[in-house]
């Protein structure tokens, strides 16, 4: 039995600075990057196309690419398996606020 203990976060607002500090390292963040990109050209192709199978890819290449940062970089447990909804919406954020310079690309 795990002696962890999951932090209780009242909102996103919360949860984001826990969120970029499991995300310091820059390997990691950059995987982050290449999955939800990966995602965005997968959704984009299986709409184009209609080829509808391409979705059950989504899951892969997002989570894929991050727990290789994770579990190989950050050397940390991802986020997702604590505060799957948060984590979720840290991946855009995070995506976004590198595209606008908010943070290190």
């Amino acid at each position: 039995m795990s002696t962890e203990t999951i932090r209780t976060f009242n909102s996103f607002a919360e949860f984001y600075p826990f969120y970029l500090q499991e995300h310091s390292n820059d390997t990691c963040r950059r995987l982050h990057y290449v999955g939800s990109l990966l995602v965005l050209a997968i959704l984009a192709y299986a709409l184009l196309t209609q080829q509808w199978i391409w979705l059950l890819a989504l899951p892969f290449a997002g989570y894929g690419f991050a727990w290789v940062g994770h579990f190989f970089f950050e050397k940390n447990k991802p986020a997702s398996f604590k505060y799957p909804f948060y984590s979720l919406l840290g991946d855009w954020v995070m995506l976004k606020d590198a595209f606008t310079g908010r943070i290190r690309f």
